[in-house]
């Protein structure tokens, strides 16, 4: 009995994107065919403990599934139930139930539609994708579940109404609906590394962890995609050093004071030989393979080489200067060149990041290594002010308390 919960819970997360995915392509509805996979969930979770575990549980799932969602249709109306029962036996062009793996991808293509509010593709692409339940998506966001569910139903409305496809985009808008579904796993992954919440703990794995399985599927679904491996590769890098990033006391670690001998060794030679794969590609780096490589060179060795870095951030300041990217590569400068000379770099971003607290703790370290401690002081005060992160707080106040 226990073999068979243990197998049905693997099987939710392993195949509940793949079920959605097949149903909604066939009968062109994200409600029936979220509806459809829970009851059929539902009965396998009634029916595996007691009968044992079908040979083929994925299999099993999609065909009850997919009765269900008939039995639905022909509930809400026996006319159009027909119709659409005929379209399922008779079309020669639908995909047979174990098809699977381009329905996925469009299903993820359609979760994350430019048209939706990003939050709405997160919440949407955790639900139909990932296999989260509402109450798991608004603990995620800290958020109650009736105003998450809302969301959901809201965006799945948006796509009925405006009747987006679920295809793959057209060649020509590719490049844009790709950046959106990158977007949208780089922003569940953020908030599992460095939970945004004094609510939340400090690191969130069952984030990281869905944003790093969803980037692995579209890499496999899109393996040519640079930006797709560049993204995955970072994934990879940054979920390799969770073990060493809060102490036993609830502090945050930072890299240089990390003990490197409980990162994730395979994690991060899969992510590295990603990055390599890219580079050896000869195709221009994007910002997600930028990101990889600068996480790439922390990885390797003892010390970081902050020469290699600070090129790296060059590039990307080419391709994005955003703010963070600037306060980044100044971060680095600071590490090749002193303290000093970084500074300056700081001074000039004042402005826009000031109510950032990384740009004031990163401020404040560079503050203590000139011997300015008072001004040292006020900065970690103003970190400490613009953060909730729990582990960040007692880092941030130990370091001040020290001066």
């Amino acid at each position: 009995m226990t073999d068979a919960r243990d197998a049905l819970t693997r099987a939710h997360r392993e195949e509940w994107s793949r079920v959605v995915a097949t149903l909604a392509k066939r009968f062109g509805s994200l409600d029936i065919a979220e509806e459809a996979a829970a009851e059929a969930f539902a009965v396998a979770a009634e029916r595996w403990p007691a009968d044992g575990i079908p040979p083929s549980p994925g299999a099993w799932l999609s065909t009850t599934a997919t009765r269900k969602a008939i039995d639905r249709l022909r509930r809400e109306g026996i006319g159009e139930a027909r119709q659409r029962e005929a379209l399922l036996v008779h079309d020669p062009h639908r995909a047979p139930v174990g098809a699977i793996d381009d329905d996925r991808l469009r299903l993820i293509f359609t979760c994350c539609h430019p048209a939706l509010s990003v939050e709405a593709r997160v919440a949407l692409t955790l639900r139909m994708v990932g296999g989260l339940s509402v109450p798991e998506i608004a603990r995620a966001f800290l958020v109650q579940d009736t105003t998450m569910g809302a969301r959901i139903t809201r965006a799945k409305a948006k796509i009925a109404a405006a009747r987006i496809p679920y295809r793959v985009p057209a060649r020509e808008d590719l490049p844009r609906r790709v950046d959106a579904v990158l977007t949208v796993l780089f922003l569940i992954f953020n908030e599992g590394y460095l939970a945004s919440s004094a609510d939340a703990g400090p690191v969130r794995a069952e984030l990281t962890g869905e944003a790093l399985r969803m980037a692995r599927l579209l890499h496999t679904l899109l393996p040519d995609d640079g930006e797709v491996a560049g993204l995955l590769a970072l994934m990879l890098l940054i979920e390799a050093r969770r073990a060493a990033r809060v102490s036993s006391a609830g502090e945050l670690v930072p890299l240089a004071e990390q003990d490197r001998g409980v990162w994730d060794a395979r994690l991060i030679a899969e992510g590295h030989a990603l990055v390599r794969e890219r580079l050896a590609s000869g195709v221009a780096p994007g910002r997600y393979q930028l990101l990889a490589a600068i996480n790439a060179v922390h990885t390797d060795g003892e010390t970081t080489d902050w020469t290699q870095v600070v090129a790296l951030y060059d590039q990307l300041v080419r391709l994005d200067p955003s703010p963070i990217v600037r306060l980044n590569r100044a971060v680095a400068l600071g590490e090749r060149d002193g303290a000093a000379s970084a500074l300056s770099e700081f001074d000039a971003l004042e402005p826009e990041l000031s109510g950032y607290h990384a740009y004031h703790a990163a401020r404040a370290a560079l503050l203590v290594r000139v011997g300015r401690l008072a001004e040292a002081r006020d900065a970690y005060d103003a970190a400490i002010a613009t953060t909730a992160n729990l582990a960040e707080i007692a880092y941030l106040a130990g370091r001040r308390d020290d001066l």
